[in-house]
């Protein structure tokens, strides 16, 4: 049984799976996706690669999830399912590229800048 190691990326989280072929049971940190993220909307986001590929409920998915919030690493794990689904079939690439999965996502937090209360934000500017 051959088994595809991918990564994902998203802000500071990582997304490290293992997919193989199964019965479609998708682990994060040892618990069921839909445990770990309980909203509908991050559940959408995980399964739309598979959906969009037509493979849903053919892969088994174990999933390492590290660092930043819930929306950061289901994205990170979108990215990683993406990835891993154009290296068993190469034909998924054009229809995963259109819809925009296949690139990982490069906003990042901006730094706090010395002299400032946040990183855009002054303090308030007083003339006398």
């Amino acid at each position: 049984m051959e088994i595809t190691n991918t990564l994902g990326r998203r802000k500071t989280a990582v997304a490290r799976i293992y997919m193989k072929k199964g019965s479609g049971v998708i682990t994060v940190n040892g618990r069921d996706y839909k445990e770990y993220f309980p909203l509908a909307t991050l559940q959408y986001v995980i399964t739309q690669p598979l959906m969009l590929a037509e493979v849903d409920g053919q892969y088994d998915i174990k999933v390492n999830l590290d660092g930043g919030g819930v929306a950061g690493q289901a994205e990170a794990l979108r990215l990683a399912i993406s990835r891993a689904l154009v290296e068993i079939n190469p034909e998924y690439r054009p229809l995963l590229k259109t819809k925009g999965l296949l690139r990982r996502d490069p906003r990042m937090v901006e730094r706090k800048k010395p002299g400032q209360p946040k990183a855009r934000k002054r303090f308030q500017f007083s003339k006398r």
